[in-house]
């Protein structure tokens, strides 16, 4: 099975003027785009279905709720986060950056 490339979201921490966007909304919104796409007739997307794996992965993983609690506290100390989503050895992997 092909791999796709590193899937990238990036939280956004809410202000007055912009309503933030945590990395379970943002995996949420990819998963559907991903899911559509696939019944539209993507399904022989070699590519796009492993998209749609690696993001069914982080949405049932436990270790989601640690994914976002970290990522909204590098977000509430000002810092730019994303995470990224990557398969390794065929197991999915995550990793946070921040600048």
């Amino acid at each position: 099975m092909i791999m796709p490339d590193d899937i990238e979201l990036k939280p956004s921490y809410s202000t007055k003027e912009v309503s933030g966007r945590c990395i379970k909304c943002l995996a949420e919104d990819k998963y559907g785009d991903c899911l559509r796409e696939l019944l539209q007739g993507g399904i022989d997307n070699q590519e796009l279905r492993a998209k749609y794996a690696a993001l069914l992965s982080l949405l049932t993983s436990p270790e989601l709720e640690q994914l976002r609690a970290e990522t909204e506290l590098r977000l509430s100390e000002g810092k730019e986060v994303k995470v990224l989503i990557h398969s390794e050895k065929g197991e999915t992997k995550y990793e946070i950056k921040t600048n």
